[in-house]
């Protein structure tokens, strides 16, 4: 009896052994902290995806007990945030728990609190929960008794009590909102370790200046030591080397009432990244690679000598390749040039002349004028920032006679400097240009220049003068045969147009081609009389490369004549090429090109007439829109969808379209889509899958992220352009009229309502009782794929059409796009995301814009 009790007494302490360790391990394995619950030094909890973990910890080489959290599954414990940094523990016996109050609250093994929240919980509402996010965010909220990991935790009764991200130490990880206020100025975010084994708060801080245009600063003590220039909506135009792709995930968003905030998201959520103002004042954005378990180190400030904030003084400039590395600007001079000469260069330099600007009358009497400064880094403390063009901005400047300088920097527009230039920094390419104001005296001798210049324009111009006469005397000879050379084309009984005119008169859709190789070229002044001499009630409309007639030749056929502009550069024999290989392009969802006409500096394309104009004539009009049913806006997509699978994969040159948008949509009398203006297109060779280039041009709002950006485009660039017109087609709005709402453009704006769930919302009201509702929903579905920020990540053309047609297919799910703006307006109401789009009023054609 005696030995069966033993036994029943072993088996049941080792059950209750077994069952406590399997509590304990279920504990440490929880994400949040209840009342009544606590972590002891010695136990830690774990985010949701093992991700960070919360507990007790001591730095190297120390013996005081801090909490805080790391990262779980790198080595070597890195904490990023801190929470009794200055008021350590130095015994085990710490406690992290809820009070009884509902804050968190951090005790020391006598009991006494040392660390709280310290926010003020409802009264009733005190039965709080901390919670340890995926991002590394330790949430406090206050709600019910039976919140659990399915919980909803924005909702009112579990409402946002406090957050260890609004109480960041040294390190900004993604998802962390940094706030500020233009009105209330900088703002200092981090503060760094005060060594690398002591976690109190430390010499260097880290944070955000708003004024002009937002920057991250670093200050030592009260003083800055690196800034990172200006935010132009994309990158930080003071980084040498920063690219918009390799910044993916910075946005900067707009609160109302001056208020804004930066945030950084990852494209692949599980990365590890963090950006850290370690204790010796270093700023480093690191990413951890698992593959060889160690932190890359992606970017890291300051590292040189120029680097040091105003390291060569008012008006001086820092190249760090030069010998001294300190030199005055143009019209400048070193204040003191013994201390100068020793390599003191913090005194800085002074002006040679005194600005003649003078006011008088109300009125600025100014002989000043600018000297131009490339590839530098921007001056800090700029003073105004504001939306107008650049030469407005350069008379602003000349106008104040106390502005230094100016500069016009793409996507803050203009910037003007009314004191000392300071930490002007000379880059290598990534700079920007700066135009710093010089008394006119130091521009050299402009009196004897002037005169120069007078004597020689009257003798070029009386050369020319007898040059011309000569030549229209010879050339008065000549006119009767030129004239009949170029005579109006006569009309044969047969309705076939004369000889003039190179191959048949009807280029109806369904004639033959002319025979032989060569293109049907038409005279002058065939052109001349079918368009009425170019008149205006002839003219369909105006884009970047001319204006564009309508005709109607002698036998009745009516064409489209497009007349280049003659500053486009282009010479006949590279034109001539061009429309060759345009010619060889024939698909029925696809602008048929019929002939040209090549006469000294004149250069027209003759096309086959579309009556019904381009999509945007019909789309984006309140009083058209409605005749564009869903039936018909379907088969719009699904032409433009199979003129671009032609031009990327079944036609014998392979073309990339690159300036695709609703206006190069034209549309048949039976409103059917062809693709048109194919001047931007380019050739890609058979095995080519991407190329690069320094002249950008296309249509912002519809260009890629890496092609508006790197200038890299591939046969996935025009995807992207495809994804936003899809999107245009359904909503009936213009990418660009999303700038006067919460969203930058329809990329945000469809993002929002597919991902709560709302996409549907999208469909323009005016066909909402024709569209069928699964299809426009995997229509707005292929077309979110279609605008994500990685080409990889889009689909091709052939994949497109086969997700359109089949309603069997699986569709994966799209990322959340990262680029939905283009640029920021800083005037009146800045940084409103409805100015971040740079784009025309009239959406006309961005013809070339120089790549860095």
């Amino acid at each position: 009896m005696g030995s069966e009790f033993r036994y029943h007494r072993y088996l049941f302490l080792w059950c209750f052994l077994i069952a406590g360790n399997y509590f304990s391990v279920f504990i440490s394995a929880a994400d949040r902290i209840q009342v009544g619950d606590s972590i002891k030094d010695g136990e830690t909890i774990i985010s949701a995806g093992d991700k960070f973990a919360l507990g007790f910890f001591s730095p190297r080489d120390s013996d005081f007990r801090y909490v805080g959290i790391w990262y779980y599954r790198v080595p070597d414990q890195l904490v990023v945030w801190v929470a009794n940094r200055e008021t350590p523990i130095s015994d085990n016996g710490g406690v992290l728990t809820i009070g009884n109050d509902g804050n968190l609250i951090v005790t020391n093994g006598d009991g006494r609190i040392i660390w709280s929240s310290n926010v003020t919980v409802p009264s009733g509402n005190n039965n709080s929960t901390a919670i340890l996010t995926e991002t590394g965010n330790l949430v406090l909220r206050g709600g019910s008794d039976n919140l659990n990991s399915n919980s909803n935790l924005n909702s009112n009764s579990n409402r946002l009590l406090w957050q260890s991200f609004d109480h960041p130490t040294d390190t900004f990880l993604p998802n962390m909102e940094v706030h500020m206020n233009i009105e209330q100025g900088e703002k200092r975010v981090f503060t760094s370790w005060k060594t690398a084994t002591d976690p109190s708060p430390g010499n260097y801080t880290m944070g955000v200046d708003p004024r002009g245009s937002p920057q991250i600063v670093i200050w030592e003590g009260r003083n800055r030591r690196w800034r990172t220039g200006h935010w132009n909506g994309f990158v930080f135009i003071g980084v040498q080397g920063m690219r918009a792709v390799y910044l993916q995930g910075f946005k900067l968003l707009n609160e109302g009432d001056g208020g804004l905030y930066f945030i950084y998201t990852l494209l692949n959520s599980s990365d590890l990244v963090k950006f850290q103002i370690n204790w010796d004042g270093v700023e480093k954005q690191e990413r951890w690679i698992d593959s060889r378990r160690e932190w890359s180190v992606l970017q890291s400030h300051p590292v040189e000598e120029c680097d040091s904030y105003n390291h060569c003084g008012a008006f001086g400039r820092c190249n760090e390749i030069d010998v001294p590395k300190c030199s005055c600007v143009k019209g400048f001079v070193p204040k003191d040039n013994d201390a100068w000469s020793r390599g003191n260069w913090s005194g800085g330099c002074v002006r040679k002349t005194e600005l003649q600007c003078r006011e008088k009358n109300n009125s600025v009497e100014a002989n000043d004028g600018f000297v131009k400064v490339d590839n530098v880094k921007l001056p800090d403390f700029v003073d105004y920032v504001g939306n107008i063009d650049a030469e407005d901005c350069r008379e602003m400047c000349l106008k104040n006679c106390s502005c230094t300088a100016y500069a016009f920097v793409s996507g803050i527009n203009c910037m003007i400097w009314n004191r000392e230039l300071v930490d002007v920094q000379q880059f290598g390419q990534d700079g920007r240009t700066l135009f710093i104001r010089l008394a006119r005296s130091e521009f050299g001798n402009c009196a004897r220049v002037i005169k120069v210049i007078v004597i020689t324009a009257v003798v070029a111009g009386i050369f020319l003068v007898c040059v011309s006469v000569w030549f229209l005397f010879k050339r008065k000879s000549k006119c009767k045969d030129i004239l009949k050379r170029n005579e109006i084309p006569k009309v044969d009984p047969s309705g076939e147009c004369s000889t003039d005119i190179s191959g048949p008169c009807d280029f109806g859709v369904e004639s033959e081609q002319p025979n032989g190789t060569e293109l049907p070229i038409y005279t002058f002044n065939s052109v001349v009389a079918a368009t009425n001499n170019f008149s205006d009630e002839n003219k369909l409309g105006q884009g970047g490369f001319g204006p564009v007639y309508k005709g109607t030749l002698p036998c009745g056929q009516e064409i489209a004549i497009k007349r280049l502009s003659r500053k486009s550069g282009q010479g006949v024999e590279e034109f001539k090429n061009e429309i060759m290989l345009i010619a060889k392009l024939q698909h029925r969802n696809l602008v048929r090109l019929l002939g040209c006409c090549i006469q000294g500096e004149e250069k027209m394309l003759i096309y086959e007439y579309m009556p019904n104009k381009s999509l945007d004539s019909y789309l984006f009009d309140p009083d058209k829109k409605a005749q564009l049913d869903w039936s018909k806006r379907f088969n719009i997509i699904e032409g433009i969808a199979r003129g671009l699978l032609y031009l990327h994969r079944d036609s014998r040159l392979r073309i990339i379209h690159r300036d695709l948008k609703a206006s190069n949509i034209l549309l048949d009398e039976e409103m059917n889509p062809k693709i048109s203006d194919f001047g931007m297109a380019r050739i890609f060779g058979g095995n080519q899958n991407e190329a690069n280039t320094n002249r950008v041009v296309g249509t912002y709002g519809y260009m890629a992220p890496e092609y508006a950006m790197e200038g890299l485009f591939s046969l996935k660039s025009d995807v992207y352009s495809f994804g936003v017109l899809l999107l245009e087609i359904i909503t009936g709005r213009r990418n660009t009229s999303f700038r006067s709402t919460d969203y930058s453009n329809i990329i945000g704006y469809a993002w929002n309502l597919w991902d709560s769930g709302r996409a549907i919302e999208l469909v323009d009201p005016l066909i909402s009782n024709s569209y069928s509702r699964e299809q426009v929903l995997r229509c707005i579905h292929v077309g979110m794929l279609c605008v994500q920020d990685v080409a990889g990540h889009r689909p091709n053309m052939p994949a497109v059409i086969l997700m359109l047609e089949s309603e069997n297919s699986g569709l994966p799910m799209p990322r959340q796009p990262t680029f939905t703006s283009m640029r920021h307006n800083l005037d009146g109401d800045m940084w409103n995301e409805n100015n971040q789009d740079v784009v025309s009023s009239n959406n006309v054609t961005i013809s070339v814009i120089l790549g860095r």
